[in-house]
This record gives C-alpha cells, structure tokens and sequence, in this order.
C-alpha cells in the first residue's frame, strides 16, 4: 500500500525520539475481505520488509491454512510499524561487554505515534472482517481493559478507536467486526495455549464459510 508522504515522513522523523528502528509497510491483497492487524515487525520482519516472516509468521501461515486461507488473500499489517528493542549489556566469551536489542511490546506513546498509520490502511483496505493478533492489537482497536484470554475466538461487534484531532482516541463512524485470537508467537512462551489457537481458527473457518468471505 502507498501512504501519503504528508502522513509517513512525520512519523519515521519522531521515530527517533523512541527506541524504534526500521520500517515496514503492510502487505497482501489491497482489496480483500479479510484484515489482520499484529503488533509490530521483529528483527526478521525489518530485514525482508514483510509483515510476519520471522519464525512468528511461519506460525501464522499454519494457522491461515487452518482457516482455508492464504496470505495472498488477506491483508497483514500491524499496529506499530517500526520494530520496538530493548537494550541488555552482556558480557561475551572474551569478556567483552556487547549491547543486545531484543525485541520488546511497544509503548503506548509508540502506538500512538503509529496510530494514524492504521487508521488511514483500515479506511483504504475497508474489510468485512478484522482480526487482531494478540493484546496489543486488540486494545488498539477497541478497549484497554478486554483480553484475549477471555475474548479469544468469538466475533465482536462495534466501533473502533481511531485517532481523533486533538491526539486522543474517538469511536470509528461505522462499526466492524473483529475477530480476536492469540498473537502466533504467544505458543513459543506458552505452549498451552496451542489447542486454543487451533480451534480458533477453525472456527474463524466456519464464520467465514457463513459470511460468504
């Protein structure tokens, strides 16, 4: 997708007050039914310039297969686009100090930052349904207070935060549909969760083959 130069550059420039790095775009089918919005890119994802291709994204296309979908069916973005890291000072074999940068969940501050990016993909792309890949993406679009263990796999109805003028989130005009389920990468922290993000997506399979999606 291209996005307007007025609307990215001021973005990637305040980038820089944040511990952000890189950029990547949303990918996949520009006019598709189906929306699937995760968190932010990792290190893999910076590198190829892809949504979901490090070892979350091969998660995501067992799980898409699932549902009987592919990702040149959908539309994959997230709700920060630049990759959040940490810092961690180790000590290496020579005894040398080395600085790491792990990948971290982004902050509100850089969630708001990134927020009218989102808002302008899901007011181009103006899917049927919207599924949100963990927390993070699911607090995004509707409430800081719901989680995905407790709404996980069921269809929910309503309006959605978007940015408003004054910086603070406003109810989206029209109401979606929105679908949550666990981030892919939850199962490499928490293996028992997998039988759930299984059912998850087959019954994701069963909703779409009732909405003629």
């Amino acid at each position: 997708m291209t996005y307007p130069r007025e609307l990215i550059d001021p973005i990637i420039i305040k980038n820089k007050a944040f511990d952000l790095e890189g950029f990547v775009f949303g990918n996949g089918d520009f006019s598709p039914d189906i929306m699937l919005i995760g968190e932010a890119p990792g290190e893999v994802e910076i590198r190829t310039g892809i949504p979901f291709t490090g070892r979350s994204g091969k998660e995501l296309n067992k799980t898409l297969a699932i549902a009987g979908l592919t990702r040149n069916q959908v539309y994959i973005t997230s709700i920060v686009r630049s990759r959040p890291f940490g810092k961690k000072t180790m000590i290496d074999k020579a005894g040398q100090k080395i600085e790491k940068r792990p990948n971290r969940m982004p902050k509100k501050q850089e969630i708001l930052l990134h927020a009218p990016l989102l808002d302008y993909e899901i007011a181009q792309v103006q899917p049927k349904l919207i599924i949100a890949l963990g927390g993070c993406a699911l607090k995004r679009l509707i409430d800081n207070k719901m989680t995905i263990s407790e709404s996980h796999g069921n269809i929910w109805h309503g309006k959605i935060k978007q940015l408003g003028a004054d910086s603070n989130y406003v109810p989206s005009k029209r109401a979606y549909d929105i679908f949550p389920t666990f981030h892919p990468a939850a199962i490499f922290y928490n293996r028992k969760i997998e039988q759930n993000l299984i059912a998850d997506w087959e019954k994701l399979k069963e909703i779409l083959i009732v909405k003629a999606l």
